[in-house]
């Protein structure tokens, strides 16, 4: 679909959400503003889980969830697929980063990591040393900085 379609059903599903977050934001191929996107990505910190979980419910009605786990729900919304990534204060900075992409970012970020000896977790924990300890994650800026490389916005990605 195109970007403007996207754009309007990743606000819709934001504003009905939003209530139930603490902080919540576009990912993906929104994020880093394609013409083209092939599904929605929403990175959330949830502040009140138990209705949180009860309108995503409803907006995956009348079809079930797809996927359904403790850091990703994936369904269907206004002829979109809606991926909710679930995060915590911990992990939103590298979440968001990863989460957005692009696929060739990501790999040359973490190859980047292993080359240094490094893991840039996927899973949004962040960026940790050869002994396992976090060296960057607070922010993404921050793991270009230890990586070595200049920061490169959304939509250079």
């Amino acid at each position: 679909m195109k970007l403007e379609q996207a754009q309007k059903i990743a606000a819709e599903v934001i504003k009905r959400l939003s209530a139930y977050c603490q902080k919540i934001e576009t990912a993906g191929s929104i994020r880093r503003r394609k013409a083209i996107v092939h599904d929605i990505d929403i990175v959330l910190i949830p502040s009140d889980p138990w209705n949180l979980e009860a309108e995503v419910l409803a907006l995956a009605r009348p079809f079930l969830p797809k996927l359904s786990g403790e850091k990703l729900k994936r369904f269907d919304f206004n002829g979109a697929q809606i991926d909710l990534y679930y995060a915590t204060v911990q992990t939103w900075a590298t979440l968001l980063l990863i989460r957005t992409g692009s696929k060739e970012n990501n790999i040359r970020l973490c190859s980047r990591a292993k080359e240094m000896g490094w893991h840039l977790a996927a899973s949004g924990e962040g960026l940790f040393d050869e002994a396992g300890k976090r060296i960057a994650g607070d922010t993404e800026e921050s793991i270009y900085q230890a990586l070595g490389l200049p920061f490169q916005r959304p939509e250079e990605r």
